[in-house]
């Protein structure tokens, strides 16, 4: 009977195993315990996936049975799709290809599905392992494409876990926006090659002989693009010739023209022509250059042109930003603000500019430069990127700004409290190390009556990075006291695009201050972003940043923790209330000031009208009124433009530095959901500082503790031994 009875709980337990995990697989569901939920999808992928409105396949080109950390990669990837597809609607599914090599060679398959993964644009990458104590080199596919209706996307390497989810949620949202703005397109998409017929005698000349194809190559790339992007395209090969055609079009498009001389020996005349590849719409124009020219020492010219293999991707990026398929993201392109993509300064050495800010912007917005003296400042931007201006705002410019705050354009401001000082050659000194002298363009009064006040210093850190020097130097390590080092303990967590981000590295920052009056008043949140550490100091007026000449001041009181950026949001008071509104035609020009009499004249005139006389209602120019408190809006300033260059900011943009910048900029376009999901990918974990008494403490233990505790322990079993035996004699003596 007792073995009747454990045959049927056994029977039972089986079933009820069995059971489990039947439901296991027909109620799916995973718990992450990890801190950031590193393994679960944001709110914004989810919602991503539940509001496709056309089928979506994802096709994963991916090597199988890879060396570590590549197979940890892929089996993420599987688990993240996986997941996406349970929270997606019925448009969406992926599927995996075989692309592997077996033992006995490629199969058939796998050869189909490695040259479907080329015609898609997914090349095999190198990758290292080490195998037997060697290190050998294997090629592997290790990457996607997206296809959303005619439209397709592709990330073509997938090496790590890093920002796999951020990548594949812009990539979704990105063929969202697409579909639905080339379905609401009211006028086609023009694109015009101009290209004068004459430069086809020139070709061989310029080593040029694949150029007579090129209208044909473009020809075909834009009729396989039209039937991807509904076809919204109209082609158009457009030949000036010699006449006054050629000079509308270079007047109209700055198209690139050529000029050559006369070849009597084969019976060439001088003439000139164009090349270029145009696209327009509703007034819009990008400008694809054709045609590089390569001047080279003791070489001489050399003519190139464009990669036609990478043609249909490059029409196709253009086409993106043209029709906007990005947010616009407003960038200030005068007041002596950096280009973006780089250019030669005065003494003809490369300016790197802000690329790899612009390249991660561009990822996810269409950037659109504001020239703040022309043109007013957009309805349709959430944000205005500030950074480095270098030549004052005119009232009337300042006014721009306010009122666009007023409206609800939020603002990132990276400005800085000193300048540089252009010093020739042969004046330089400190080892070429350059001057600094405090600068004011008028943006520091507007940011102190919006509640913080950028002060005229620079912050120096004895936590600060350090240059290791080489042995012609000396050897060891300079400290670079105006490069701080954020420590996790001085950044806020209580944003949640800040709480995975745990250390940084800041450059050349100037302190910020709260007007506590004015954030009082005006009812602002301020939330302090970063500070640098309790070993800081302020050097302040005319100044050169050279660390061989820099020392901490002696007094440990002058040392403190000083705030270097914030984030300010509320409802703003305009800086202008109760002032004269600014007018542009008063700065507008000295020719207005030579003439004082007509100004003179011209206000008289203004103030009384002379009776009966006609106007031109036509040069009427009309303006929203002001507005002296606006909508909810907000302001990110960080006291510095250093952290914006490329030496701070990553390619890959993965860094904490790149994470924070794109975070900010982020939230100020009201995409925090976003700004979250990038965060959570940081794999940042520098150690907590301890005291060195907590040091001490800590080594006496794992030297002394152990022993002295097994010594404890001995002696308490002894003791227990004793007493044991103790009890026993007890027990017989009674």
């Amino acid at each position: 009977m007792n073995r009747a009875e454990k045959y049927i709980k056994f029977l039972i337990y089986l079933a009820v195993i069995i059971l489990i995990n039947v439901v296991g697989i027909t109620l799916f569901f995973r718990i992450d315990l990890t801190k950031d939920n590193i393994y679960s999808l944001s709110k914004a992928s989810k919602q991503a996936v539940a509001t496709l409105s056309e089928p979506m396949t994802i096709k994963v080109f991916f090597t199988e049975n890879l060396p570590a950390p590549y197979n940890n990669t892929q089996r993420y990837l599987r688990d993240m799709l996986e997941e996406y597809a349970i929270h997606a609607n019925e448009y969406f599914n992926y599927r995996f290809y075989d692309v592997s090599p077996k033992e006995a060679g490629v199969s058939k398959n796998a050869q189909e599905n490695q040259e479907l993964a080329e015609n898609y644009g997914i090349r095999p990458v190198e990758i290292r392992s080490v195998e037997q104590d060697e290190i050998k080199f294997k090629k592997a596919y290790m990457g996607l494409v997206l296809i959303h209706g005619d439209l397709i996307e592709k990330i073509p390497a997938i090496t790590s876990t890093d920002q796999i989810e951020y990548e594949l949620t812009t990539a979704i949202n990105k063929l969202n926006n697409k579909i639905s703005r080339l379905a609401g397109l009211d006028e086609k998409i023009k694109i015009k090659l101009i290209m004068s017929s004459s430069l086809k005698k020139m070709a061989p000349y310029m080593g040029l002989k694949q150029l007579p194809r090129l209208p044909e190559q473009i020809r075909e790339a834009v009729n396989e693009l039209n039937d991807k992007n509904y076809n919204q395209l109209a082609y158009e090969h457009v030949d000036p010739g010699q006449t006054d055609k050629l000079d509308a079009m270079i007047e109209r498009y700055d198209v690139m023209s050529l000029k050559w001389p006369d070849i009597p020996e084969d019976n060439i005349k001088a003439g000139r022509g164009a090349i270029d590849l145009i696209m327009e719409y509703k007034g819009r124009v990008k400008d694809v250059q054709l045609l590089n020219i390569i001047r080279l020492p003791i070489i001489g010219t050399r003519y190139e042109l464009i990669d036609t293999d990478n043609l249909n991707e490059l029409i196709n990026e253009n086409i993106e930003t043209l029709i906007g398929i990005n947010e616009d993201l407003g960038y200030l392109a005068d007041h002596g603000t950096p280009s973006l993509m780089g250019g030669m300064r005065m003494n003809q050495q490369q300016d790197e500019g802000l690329r790899n800010f612009y390249t991660h912007l561009s990822g996810s917005y269409a950037v659109k430069q504001i020239n703040l003296k022309e043109e007013p400042i957009p309805d349709s931007l959430n944000c205005l990127v500030i950074a480095q201006p270098t030549k004052e705002f005119s009232d009337y410019e300042l006014y721009k700004i306010d009122q666009a705050l007023m409206r609800g354009v939020n603002l990132a401001i990276f400005s800085d409290a000193y300048k540089e000082i252009e010093q020739p050659r042969q004046q330089r000194f400190n080892f070429n190390q350059p001057a600094y002298e405090p600068v004011d363009t008028g943006l520091k009064k507007l940011l102190a009556h919006y509640g913080v006040r950028l002060r005229d210093a620079f912050v120096m850190d004895k936590n600060c990075y350090k240059q290791t020097m080489s042995q012609r130097a000396g050897g060891g390590e300079q400290p670079i006291y105006y490069a701080p080092i954020i420590e996790n303990k001085h950044i806020n967590k209580h944003l949640d695009f800040m709480k995975s981000i745990k250390g940084m590295i800041s450059l050349q920052n100037s302190p910020l201050e709260l007007v506590d009056d004015r954030i009082k008043n005006q009812e602002i949140e301020a939330h302090e972003l970063f500070a640098s550490s309790e070993e800081s100091w302020l050097k302040s007026g005319k100044t050169n940043l050279n660390p061989l000449f820099m020392q901490p001041p002696k007094a440990d009181e002058k040392l403190k923790s000083y705030p270097l950026a914030y984030l300010l949001e509320g409802i703003f008071q305009s800086y202008f209330e109760g002032k004269p509104i600014p007018a542009k035609e008063a700065e507008e020009s000295a020719e207005d000031e030579s003439k004082p009499e007509d100004n003179a004249s011209s206000e008289q005139d203004e103030q009384s009208p002379t009776e009966g006389a006609e106007i031109d209602l036509s040069k009427i120019e009309s303006e929203k009124g002001f507005t002296a408190a606006g909508r909810p809006a907000k302001i990110a300033v960080i006291g510095s433009s250093a952290v914006l260059k490329d030496n701070l900011i990553d390619q890959k943009g993965q860094s904490p530095n790149t994470t924070f910048l794109l975070n900010i900029i982020d939230v100020l376009n009201h995409r925090d959901e976003i700004a979250a999901m990038r965060s959570k990918t940081q794999r940042f974990n520098p150690l907590e500082e301890t005291a060195a008494i907590t040091k001490t403490t800590v080594k006496v233990i794992n030297i002394a503790g152990l022993p002295v505790l097994v010594v404890l322990f001995g002696l308490f079993t002894w003791w227990r031994r004793r007493m044991r035996r103790r009890r026993i004699q007890m027990m017989f003596q009674a």
